[in-house]
């Protein structure tokens, strides 16, 4: 189990002021902060100690944290410092007012031309990532943010890592994001339902990964409901290796059959049949709202 340290208002962590908690996740507790040099608010993510005991996860941590400070992307979350205090390993980003798109989707599915402007921000977030070797594997609405202004940040990227000893096989340790592996009858699987193919058979990813959990989430926001559910993990991995959703317009939707097409080829089974870069998903997307349809039709026969 991962424990983190609960820190109280006043505490600092180098120059950053503990102000009050926002939240906690599997990756660890979530503070706003006041950086004392620069006279601004922050979130700073207190790691648990489970990673933090752990040289070699840590240093994977912050190499990739390195690699994310540097992609400096409108959709991506702002990584501002790593630091090491008093026994605590924390993570510096920006600090962002709004709601995560799960938050958004408990309220009710979002009309297909937003999803798609929503899309396209996360689209053009990922193609920033892939083009610097950064692959999220982990994209799902939790990690996916829409600040008051309406703009979408990805959360996490590339830093959500299964953890020393948690409950995965063996052979997808090196290859998946955290997940949470609860075999009961009903459990929330979170992570699972948005895997490729080759995550779940514990084959090497690429880029390619996140364009097929792209389509799990565009799927849900405009359907709301998951494009590959399940009571069990078992149930859920055969649906994802085996089986299609229902198209949008099976569902009851009214949306442009090209829009059911991106869908479609986001979720194919392997890797070189999918739209093949997050730059053509969101040109095709663009295309949509155009409502021209020509440069999605070419992109999709291709």
């Amino acid at each position: 189990m991962n424990h983190v340290m609960t820190l109280i208002a006043g505490v600092k962590l180098g120059p950053y002021q503990v102000v009050a908690p926002l939240g906690a996740g599997g990756m660890g507790e979530v503070y706003r902060a006041r950086d004392t040099r620069l006279d601004r608010d922050v979130a700073v993510k207190v790691l648990p100690e489970q990673l933090a005991r752990d040289p070699l996860a840590l240093a994977r941590f912050e190499r990739e944290a390195k690699a994310v400070a540097a992609l400096s992307h409108p959709n991506i979350l702002a990584i501002h410092d790593v630091g090491h205090e008093h026994g605590i390993s924390f993570v510096v980003t920006e600090l962002l007012e709004g709601e995560t798109l799960r938050e958004r989707l408990r309220r009710s599915a979002i009309p297909w031309r937003k999803a798609v402007e929503i899309g396209i921000e996360i689209a053009e977030g990922l193609s920033a990532a892939h083009s610097k070797g950064v692959i999220h594997r982990d994209l799902k609405p939790e990690n996916l943010f829409i600040t008051t202004a309406g703009h979408l940040k990805i959360l996490d990227f590339g830093l959500a890592r299964a953890a020393p000893g948690a409950a995965v096989p063996a052979e997808l340790q090196a290859n998946t994001p955290t997940m949470t592996l609860d075999t009961r009858p009903g459990t929330v699987l979170g992570t699972v339902n948005y895997m490729s193919p080759e995550q779940i058979s514990g084959r090497i990813t690429d880029p390619r990964t996140d364009i097929f959990s792209f389509g799990c989430v565009l799927y849900e926001m405009i359907s709301g409901r998951r494009a590959f559910g399940g009571e069990s993990v078992a149930e859920i991995t055969t649906a994802i290796l085996r089986d299609e959703p229902p198209t949008l317009s099976d569902s009851g939707r009214v949306v442009p059959s090209e829009l059911d097409r991106v869908i479609m080829r986001c979720h194919e089974k392997k890797p070189e049949q999918r739209i093949q870069s997050a730059r053509d998903l969101s040109f095709a997307l663009r295309d949509l709202l155009s409502d021209s349809g020509g440069l999605a039709t070419l992109l999709l026969a291709g």
